[in-house]
Formats: structure tokens, C-alpha cells, sequence
């Protein structure tokens, strides 16, 4: 019987709140490109989709040039943004994410990420928070098919043997579970991130945790394990 229990987080919304950093982007990038700035409801509502599905969500009107310039334009303010002296704290780690994931790795839990963010992205991200030896698999649209499909989490499984039933993945937005619907894994929602609860649940998730405790509480039982 394969035993591989792996845990799959999001990183924006779930293991970060970052959506002061990428509105702070979006804004440099549509003002430098003369678009009126998008508001920061609506940049949250896109986090989790990949960089250019997010942009034409938000412009809806752009062609596909305009669409490419943009996201090129993001990509340069978000890294520009990240060499600024508070870039940490304008991406700072939700309270008690960083203990349970260290929990989670030493009872042997596979961890991977599947985000919509760059791999380069996501790498400087765990760095900077001290999370990169956490993580077994990392999993973006530069090697997946970006959120809602459920590619990422079917080539995390892949990467780490665990089948669908021995699979959670950990989001805060509809595009995470629906992600896990499709490959048939479990999902669990949090409550601090960019999407209502209620959303998540009628998304598919089988709970929404309010808190890093409650949360760790419902991976155990989701995993079918105790402590």
C-alpha cells in the first residue's frame, strides 16, 4: 500500500500575504503602460491565476500584445519591488505557517507548492522566509498548466508517488480547489486569504480553517493520521 502523504500549499494567500506586493506591481505596470490602475478588490480576486490569465481577467479589453506587455511590465516592477529594503515585510509569512510546515516536514509529510507565480518567483520567496529545504516539489506555469487545470498537482503526484486519496492541496482561492477537484485530490481551505470561505466550500473544498491551528488539525485528519 503506497503511504506517500503529500501536502500541496499555495503560496500567495496561504503561505504569504503578498497582495500588497503584487498590487503595488500591477499599479507600476498599468501606469507605465498609460492604463488606469487596477483597484486592489479586483487584484486580489485574480491572485493564484498565472501572470497573463490574471492581466486580461482585469483588462478584459486588451488584445493579447497589449496583454504580453503588461505582464512583462509586472514581472519588472515585482523583481524592482523586491530589491526595495521592506520587501520582506510587504510579503511577510502568515502567523505560524512557517512552525507547521516545519511540523508537517519532520513527521515525514511530503511538502510541495503549486502556485501561480514564476518558478523564479517562488523560489526567492521560500528563500527569503527560509522555506526552500521544506519543499520537495515545486509546481508553476512554467512546467504546468496554470490553475484551475489540474496539472500541477497531477505532476506533483507524479514526482512523489502519492495517488489522489493521500494528496491534500491547501489554498485560499476557488482556482485551488477546483485545481484538486479535477485531480481528484483532497482540499482544504483557509479563511485569511483572498476569497471568501463560502466560496471555497462551494468550490470544493471539504473545510475552510480559520486558523494555522485548526488547519493543522484538519491535514491530520484528511491524511487520516494522529498525533
Amino acid at each position: 500500500m503506497n503511504d506517500v502523504h503529500l501536502v500541496l500549499f499555495d503560496c500567495d494567500g496561504t503561505l504569504v500575504d503578498s497582495q500588497h506586493m503584487i498590487h503595488a506591481a500591477m499599479c507600476r505596470a498599468f501606469d507605465g503602460c498609460g492604463f488606469a490602475l487596477p483597484e486592489r478588490e479586483r487584484v486580489r480576486g485574480v491572485i493564484g491565476l498565472q501572470l497573463d490569465t490574471a492581466i486580461a481577467r482585469l483588462a478584459p479589453d486588451l488584445d493579447e500584445a497589449s496583454v504580453a506587455l503588461l505582464a512583462e511590465g509586472y514581472k519588472a516592477a515585482f523583481f524592482a519591488l523586491r530589491e526595495e529594503p521592506d520587501a520582506k515585510a510587504r510579503e511577510p509569512l502568515y502567523e505560524g505557517m512557517a512552525e507547521l510546515v516545519a511540523a508537517l516536514h519532520e513527521d515525514g509529510v511530503i511538502l510541495g507548492v503549486a502556485t501561480g507565480k514564476s518558478l523564479r518567483g517562488l523560489r526567492h520567496t521560500l528563500a527569503m522566509h527560509g522555506l526552500q529545504e521544506r519543499f520537495v516539489t515545486l509546481q508553476t506555469p512554467d512546467n504546468a498548466l496554470g490553475k484551475p487545470d489540474p496539472g500541477m498537482v497531477l505532476q506533483a503526484m507524479a514526482e512523489t508517488g502519492a495517488r489522489p486519496e493521500t494528496t491534500l492541496v491547501i489554498g485560499d482561492t476557488t482556482f485551488d480547489m477546483e485545481m484538486a477537484r479535477e485531480a481528484r485530490a483532497g482540499a482544504l481551505g483557509v479563511a485569511w486569504g483572498y476569497h471568501p470561505a463560502e466560496a471555497l466550500l462551494a468550490s470544493g473544498a471539504g473545510a475552510v480553517a480559520g486558523d494555522v491551528a485548526a488547519l493543522a488539525d484538519l491535514i491530520d485528519t484528511g491524511l487520516g493520521r494522529s498525533r
